[in-house]
């Protein structure tokens, strides 16, 4: 759901993207020799959100083509929507399966659940071992210092959380910006015209999932302009 009075004229700029897959790559990723990845992918699925959920179900194949040889990747689906719903699949190891998940939910007009993915994201961290959470959204209606716990808390469970921020909105902006501070993650911007870059950011964070930073960068020097730039700055340290 869209808060129409509280825009700002930004949208994402390749420097934007750079700095956002430049801080992916810097951070470090354990996990033991022949497990898959695991990303928890959650998505804002009010009513505003539906041109990009949809898009993103015909993307998301990327991801599990990125990280094939890097040991493959474990996704997570969650979703909220409506009048308190929210949703979270079992671990998918393949795209059918997360296009199957994707396809049957419609988007539902209500208030955002931040705190719920994050809660859950917490949770799962407790369970068994989560490299990141990527969220793609574009409001936060939530107190914001409530969030900010919230995420102080996931970030003591070592999950990174990426934050997909489309549109403009101020309040957002500085939420997701926090959110992202306080896991040891990263913010980035995009706008709905920006089909290309989201597909390389949600590749990029996957790989960075299953293989880290040394994954990352390879994946910087094979992919657009937008990731090679980011190499070079890696590069410059």
């Amino acid at each position: 759901m869209t808060m129409a009075s509280d825009k700002l004229p930004e949208k994402s700029s390749r420097a934007d993207i750079d700095a956002f897959i430049k801080k992916a790559a810097s951070l470090p990723i354990n996990r033991p020799a022949g497990q898959s990845g695991r990303l928890i992918f959650a998505m804002d699925a009010t009513a505003s959100r539906e041109p990009t959920w949809d898009h993103a179900c015909h993307i998301q194949a990327e991801m599990f083509a990125e990280t094939a040889a890097l040991g493959g990747l474990e996704i997570q689906l969650c979703y909220y929507r409506g009048i308190g719903e929210f949703k979270a699949s079992s671990w998918l190891a393949d795209t059918a399966s997360l296009q199957r998940k994707m396809t049957a939910v419609h988007c539902l007009g209500g208030y955002t659940q931040i705190g719920r993915v994050l809660k859950h994201a917490t949770a799962m961290a407790k369970q068994q071992r989560t490299d990141a959470l990527v969220f793609v959204g574009d409001c936060m209606e939530e107190d914001i210092d409530e969030l900010c716990q919230l995420a102080g808390v996931l970030g003591i469970h070592g999950v990174p959380a990426f934050m997909f921020h489309e549109g403009g909105d101020a309040r957002a902006r500085r939420g997701f910006r926090q959110i992202a501070k306080l896991t040891k993650g990263a913010y980035c911007p995009f706008d709905a015209g920006s089909a290309g870059q989201l597909r390389d950011l949600l590749s990029a964070v996957a790989v960075y999932a299953a293989g880290g930073r040394l994954a990352l960068e390879r994946f910087g020097q094979r992919r657009g302009e937008t990731v090679r730039r980011l190499t070079r700055q890696i590069d410059k340290g």
